[in-house]
């Protein structure tokens, strides 16, 4: 088939690695005029990676990651390890692959390098796919520029602000979470105290942090006011150490090095009744928006595009293979919702009772049963889209 994606970010780069590799024409359309990613890093679990080494990815995407040592929980302030869970050799034995932390630049970059290398100007920038029309034969799909393209399949994976989402069923308001989530990146040799070669989570009153990579931060605070849902909104240093005020230095270290520091409102989405329409069809975060605290929004694109590629090519039926996609990934992606959810509650409590009552348990399995806690990820780390 002829396939036009839409966004040529890390679920629509992905998505065309993957219909290339069943044998499909891709055209990637991207609104930027440049390829590149602000923020920070990223985590790439075990689940993600098997998709990446079987579309050969991989081994360019390791050049450029950091491999966590193990998991942990700290507290904020205090920098008080609540457990510490081998996790670099623990991934491969478990589930398969390896666990990596990567910067989006880099985990972009080599998609875009892969599929340049097997199709040259597949991606095409500063070309934004605002509409469709679709029948039973193909699709057209129209650019901001006015032009239009035509393909046998339309697959929108232009991100939460979806074009292709709001024609197919109506524009939405979304949800605001009543948290604001800081990304910054700072260079090792700036720091005086250099983070704990950790995938770690801060944890703390209403607030908590994210790290891994040596130099990266990621910290999610509550508050009314919200700040634009936009990757590129920059806040002040002075906020964000406010925000951080008396935490550990690994964390504050960071934000005091960092040359900029993006800060952006967290908006959650229902569960869509639908993510297809005839020949088009949604992914990523266009139909399932994740928020942060499970680290699965980028790894779940990266499943939905092997698990699209592998239906569409094994189903003469079109719409009937988008229908069956969606039934595939729609209960796992919803689950992975949800406890992304409860990990926001779960990360952020503020009394000191119910501190003690949540945190204490934790400490003690991550002293005498380490395996618990990778028991409970089995059912994310350890499942692989490629066997299916």
């Amino acid at each position: 088939m002829r396939v036009l994606i839409a966004g040529g970010g890390i679920g629509g780069l992905t998505a065309a690695l993957a219909l290339d590799h069943f044998g499909h024409e891709v055209f990637v359309f991207e609104q930027s005029s440049v390829l590149d990613e602000v923020g920070a890093g990223i985590q790439l679990s075990p689940n993600g990676m098997q998709v990446l080494n079987q579309l050969g990815v991989s081994a360019r995407i390791l050049k450029d990651a950091f491999r966590p040592k193990a998991l942990e929980m700290r507290m904020g302030r205090s920098g008080r390890r609540l457990f510490d869970i081998p996790l670099r050799k623990s991934a491969i034995n478990r589930w398969g692959a390896d666990y990596l932390h990567v910067h989006r630049a880099d985990l972009i970059q080599a998609l875009y390098d892969a599929l340049a290398a097997r199709r040259p100007e597949t991606v095409s920038l500063g070309r934004k796919i605002v509409s469709y029309q679709k029948d039973e034969t193909g699709v057209r799909a129209t650019l901001g520029t006015g032009e239009t393209v035509e393909g046998d399949l339309l697959v929108g994976a232009d991100g939460i602000h979806s074009a292709v989402r709001a024609q197919m069923l109506g524009t939405e308001a979304p949800r605001y979470t009543g948290m604001t989530a800081w990304r910054a990146v700072s260079a090792v040799s700036d720091l005086t105290e250099i983070p704990p070669p950790t995938a770690t989570v801060w944890t703390g009153s209403r607030r908590h942090a994210g790290g891994g990579s040596l130099a990266n931060f990621v910290g999610v605070v509550e508050r009314k006011a919200k700040h634009l849902e936009s990757w590129t909104a920059k806040g002040s240093r002075e906020d964000a150490l406010a925000d951080f005020k008396g935490w550990h230095t690994s964390v504050t270290g960071i934000v005091e090095h960092a040359p900029v520091l993006h800060r952006w409102a967290l908006f959650d989405r229902d569960e869509l009744p639908r993510w297809s329409d005839g020949r088009v069809v949604l992914m990523g975060d266009a139909c399932h928006p994740m928020l942060p605290f499970l680290a699965q929004g980028a790894v779940m694109a990266i499943e939905d595009a092997y698990v699209l590629a592998r239906e569409v090519s094994s189903e003469a039926d079109l719409p009937g293979a988008l229908k069956t996609y969606e039934a595939c990934r729609k209960p796992r992606t919803s689950r992975v919702q949800a406890g992304a959810r409860e990990n926001a509650s779960l990360f952020h409590r503020s009394n000191p009772i119910t501190q003690l009552s949540t945190y204490g348990p934790m400490w003690v399995a991550g002293r005498m049963m380490k395996g618990f806690i990778h028991l409970r990820n089995d059912w994310l780390y350890g499942h692989d889209v490629t066997l299916g």
